[in-house]
């Protein structure tokens, strides 16, 4: 995963997670109105609420999980192919040492 996926995927959970804060908002601040109308919205708007933050918790935990599996494979090849992993970051290091110097 390249660091703007992260970005994004990260931007995306906040995103969701203050839309859903606000709908609460929304529903608690509405929560003196009557009606059948209203009420019938409310309680739409507080079940789709309660599956958003469902699904949010779900892809979170889905996210952790892959994360540590791919840092378990990484340790897991690293121990296998130590000297492998040297050389590649190494490689990764003068890289990025020679664009930072071209600046």
């Amino acid at each position: 995963m390249t660091d703007t996926e992260k970005v994004t995927r990260d931007k995306l959970f906040s995103d969701l997670q203050t839309v859903i804060e606000d709908a609460e908002a929304l529903l608690q601040a509405t929560a003196s109105q009557t009606g059948e109308k209203i009420e019938a919205v409310r309680a739409r708007a507080m079940a789709s609420v309660t599956q958003a933050r469902a699904r949010l918790s779900e892809i979170q935990k889905k996210t952790a999980d892959q994360a540590r599996h791919a840092a378990e494979s990484a340790d897991e090849y690293v121990h296998r192919n130590p000297w492998q992993a040297v050389g590649i970051a190494a490689g990764i290091g003068l890289l990025l040492g020679v664009l930072i110097n071209r600046r």
